[in-house]
Order: structure tokens, then sequence, then C-alpha cells
């Protein structure tokens, strides 16, 4: 591949992830209860995909977030529980109600 269309692709790609780490942004604020767990884990994702491609990419700004390695480590945890529907993304657990029969047919 030649190393100029990989640079423009590579700028494509980064543009990419910011814009969707934007759109992530605007749909976790519409919650309706607070902000939306799956949406924050994936928003998380792609923020830190951005940063690992930003540093590859040549002439582009920094993103706006980077986190340190501790934070990354509990981010990658959350997408962990995300992916396998574990923790507060799990999925709700229908109610059992306990019936009583009083021996009366309808």
């Amino acid at each position: 591949m030649d190393d100029v269309v990989r640079a423009q692709e590579s700028v494509r790609a980064y543009g990419e992830l910011v814009a969707l780490a934007e759109r992530l942004e605007a749909l976790r604020q519409l919650g309706e209860d607070g902000v939306e767990a799956h949406t924050t884990a994936a928003l998380h994702a792609v923020r830190f995909a951005a940063t690992i491609l930003w540093r590859t990419v040549p002439d582009v700004p920094s993103p706006d977030y980077r986190q340190d390695e501790e934070r990354l480590l509990e981010l990658a945890a959350h997408w962990r529980e995300a992916a396998l529907g574990l923790g507060e993304f799990a999925p709700q657990r229908p109610t059992l109600r306990l019936v009583e029969n009083d021996g009366s047919s309808a």
C-alpha cells in the first residue's frame, strides 16, 4: 500500500473515531435516567481507539481525551463486563412472583 494512501486512510479513520466519540457523547446525554452504562462504555472504547491511532497519524490535533494507565485498566474492566453482560451491564432479570393457589377453579 502506498504511504500516501495509508496516511490519508489513517487521517480518515481517526476523524471518524473522533466524530463517533462526539455522537456517542451526545447519545449518552440523552438518557432519561442519567447516563446509560453501555453507551458510556462504548464511548470510552472509541476514545481509547482514537488515542491509540492519533500517535500514528501525521498532522492531526490530539484528542481532547487521554487517560492515564490506571484509568485505562479500569475502563478495560468495564469493556469486558459490557461485552460479556456482567455486573451493571447484566440484562435485567424478570421479577418472579409467588402466586398461591386457593383451590378454586375459574
